[in-house]
């Protein structure tokens, strides 16, 4: 049997740490210093955490902090974080790092605009896929089944244990039932720089990773940075979440699938022209489920006021060869964009009903919808495969759909048709919209809420006007700046 004194100097350990918790882990004691209730005197240390960690636990912003392995926050049990603390994640071999909050469990991560919470690479020369990431398990909704339980799911990535702290969903002793307002706790002004980890194809871990996480859960102000898988990806659940950003991700930025329902508003995605993923790269990638079947929940989140801007700063651009589009929607997919700007990609939107379920059956009832969108400088913009549905049959049918005037579509020949400053300024970049007369009209003021998927909502902001992550001024148009880095 191991055990491991995990600290930076012995001396000062026992002088300012004031207790050391014994976390069971895999059958091996592992002696792991956490604050858990005591605070140290003295800051300045790097502390290590590691294994499951099963008491309350406080991370002091005067204290540097490293992930080694799979870090469990467990026995409903909440790890809460000081404003300004930085959280490093460790890679060694095999070993690498992830923060996995379990159900029942919280992580309160609340830092401000001045000091935000950084989760980073411990390397000294940080690489995209230095460590794994977040990742939320909750118990509300999921439409497959893991071990024959409807509703429960084992998280992809090989986080899940003999324990069973990869679990999310329902279904079991742990969740009965899906609880729909499930709350996993609180980030808020976080970054997520150098994480993602693919522990074998298609079953990788994400910056953050939201497995059925309840819409009792606060996520917002949140910038992930040089993800190598997807930037956020949403299995089932109903969270809802504003202010995000991804910066030059790998693969997908918002990744929906097995019956995501929640809303997402006021987003932020920058992508460099040459990193993209061999399964090909988009801004959004929506599945109902990996086999494109009618299980519920559907997948139906509706995402609004989102800037996704792609490789291509102009059409002569292409950058690598692996990006495809800005919203790839498919597998019985009924996710919805409202007052969004897609720019700059090989294709805009490709409705994608090859697999499953025809996507294009959502688009005829209406479950699917994209309304109040500008396309802007994609090389081919409205592109449907797979099978036909009544009246969505062909890229033409798709066009005509989108650019009927009930939906106030707008598709743009350039990228600089769309007047935003600075969009494809990779260090520097400033995708605010011109003002006043210099701007483009329908993306000042073409937004709009009228929508009957609005109705009822209490979370969205519906009195902003403008389409896209960034209003051209006022208060909406600096959210994304200051607790950033690019």
């Amino acid at each position: 049997m191991k055990k491991y004194i995990l600290f930076a100097a012995v001396a000062l350990m026992a002088i300012s740490i004031s207790s050391c918790r014994k976390i069971e882990t895999d059958g091996e004691i592992q002696v792991v210093v956490v604050n858990g209730g005591g605070t140290p005197t003295t800051g300045g240390q790097t502390i290590t955490l590691q294994g499951r960690i099963n008491a309350d636990t406080l991370l002091r912003k005067t204290n540097t902090y490293i992930l080694k392995g799979l870090v469990y926050m467990v026995g409903n049990h909440t790890i809460t974080i000081e404003a300004g603390t930085v959280i490093k994640g460790s890679f060694s071999g095999s070993d690498v790092a992830a923060l996995i909050i379990t159900r029942g469990s919280k992580i309160i991560a609340q830092g401000t605009p001045t000091e935000p919470i950084i989760f980073t690479s411990a390397s000294p020369n940080p690489q995209s896929g230095d460590w794994a990431g977040i990742v939320l398990c909750g118990k509300a909704g999921y439409n497959l089944s893991y071990n024959g339980i409807n509703g429960l799911f084992q998280v992809e990535g090989g986080i899940d244990n003999s324990f069973g702290d990869g679990i999310a969903g329902s279904g079991d002793a742990v969740a009965a039932t899906p609880v729909d307002n499930d709350n996993s706790g609180i980030l808020q002004y976080v970054r997520i720089e150098y994480a993602g980890y693919a522990f074998q194809p298609d079953k990788e871990v994400n910056s953050l990773t939201m497995a059925c996480v309840g819409n009792g859960t606060t996520i917002d102000h949140i910038q992930t940075v040089y993800a190598k898988d997807d930037a956020y990806e949403w299995f089932g659940g109903s969270v809802n979440c504003k202010y995000l950003i991804a910066y030059k991700t790998q693969d997908d930025d918002f990744d929906t699938d097995n019956g995501f329902s929640g809303k997402v508003q006021f987003g932020l995605i920058i992508r460099d022209s040459v990193i993209a993923d061999i399964s090909t790269s988009e801004a959004f990638e929506s599945d109902n489920n990996a086999t494109g079947t009618t299980a519920s929940p559907k997948t139906k989140a509706i995402f609004t006021n989102i800037t996704a801007i792609g490789p291509r700063a102009t059409l002569n651009n292409f950058g690598n060869t692996l990006f495809r589009a800005g919203a790839q929607i498919r597998r019985n997919s009924a996710i919805c964009i409202f007052n969004s700007i897609i720019m700059g990609w090989p294709q805009g939107i490709l409705i994608d009903a090859t697999t499953g379920t025809s996507t294009a059956l959502n688009i005829e009832d209406s479950s699917l919808r994209l309304r109040n969108v500008t396309l802007a400088g994609n090389t081919i913009n409205m592109k449907f495969s797979g099978t036909a549905g009544a009246t969505i049959n062909s890229d033409a049918a798709l066009t005509s759909w989108f650019t009927n005037s009930y939906y106030n579509n707008d598709i743009l020949t350039n990228t600089s048709d769309a007047k935003l400053i600075q969009p494809f300024n990779y260090s520097a970049p400033d995708p605010t919209p011109f003002g006043g007369s210099n701007g483009n009209q329908k993306i000042i003021n073409g937004g709009d809420f009228s929508d009957p998927k609005f109705a009822g909502d209490t979370f969205l902001d519906k009195t902003v006007t403008f389409r896209g992550g960034i209003a051209p001024a006022g208060p909406l148009a600096s959210w994304w700046k200051g607790w950033t880095k690019f």
